[in-house]
């Protein structure tokens, strides 16, 4: 099958699965294509597939993302020692873990193609991500708390684990609270790689979107609590500040020259 072929097949499975779509066109051209098949994607609930459809999936999103670009850390140049600042699509990185800002749920973003890096992560992973996070939620038997992490495979992405951590939501003005709140959320991922022999991990910039924690200070806390954990803790982990808009980019610049 070529790319076309898979996506076709991928929508014509997941319309399939639900009878309110019968009736649903897939479109003729590839953008129409995709749109939709990202939608069906995130509308989804766990549920069992045949495993003729993960191999087709794996496939399709496999060479999506290598058409995307794939760039590996260690091609980067550290901006200090075992640190470095990278912008892009954190979903093309090739590393050892990415951290996903999360909500409590823990089970991805719901909403069709919402521009969320939560969005982002689960589509280009697959099904089996939102289905592994699932299995977890399930038998932990209640939301997850602020400043905490969990891990899981990457599966189709380069890296090769995703961290989940559910950052603070800042409704008015930003408390202490929500700053410790907030450092906790990247110990709880430093510790975590640590325990698993991750060598290298890229942070996004937690709770800087829709949960409007100030970017600047949030870059603050990022980069302090790394510094230290790796003082404190003589933790070797290489750590990549992950960054999608350019304002985001001249902070941290700032803060690491």
């Amino acid at each position: 099958m070529n790319q076309s072929e898979r996506r076709e097949y991928l929508i014509r499975y997941l319309l399939a699965e639900r009878a309110e779509y019968e009736g649903v066109e897939i479109p003729k051209n590839t953008v129409g294509q995709k749109t939709l098949l990202r939608a069906l994607f995130n509308v989804r609930t766990p549920q069992v597939v045949t495993d003729d459809f993960l191999q087709i999936q794996d496939a399709y999103l496999q060479e999506e993302i290598r058409q995307k670009g794939i760039t590996d850390y260690k091609n980067l140049s550290e901006i200090q020692h075992d640190l470095y600042l990278w912008q892009g699509d954190i979903s093309t990185l090739k590393c050892g873990a990415i951290v996903n800002a999360a909500n409590s749920q823990m089970l991805g973003c719901f909403r069709p193609n919402h521009a969320c890096i939560d969005n982002c992560i689960h589509t280009f992973s697959g099904i089996q991500l939102r289905h592994d996070c699932y299995e977890i939620m399930r038998k932990q038997g209640h939301e997850e708390p602020t400043g905490t992490a969990k891990i899981t495979l990457a599966y189709n992405l380069p890296c090769d684990y995703v961290l989940h951590t559910v950052g603070p939501v800042v409704s008015d003005e930003l408390t202490k609270m929500h700053e410790d709140q907030l450092t906790a959320c990247y110990l709880a991922c430093l510790k975590l790689a640590d325990q698993r022999e991750i060598a290298s991990i890229a942070f996004c910039c937690i709770s800087t979107g829709v949960f409007r924690f100030p970017n600047e200070r949030a870059a603050e806390i990022a980069v302090q609590t790394v510094k230290e954990y790796k003082i404190r803790t003589g933790s070797d982990i290489k750590v990549i500040f992950n960054v999608f808009k350019d304002m985001d980019m001249e902070i941290y610049r700032k803060i690491l020259q």
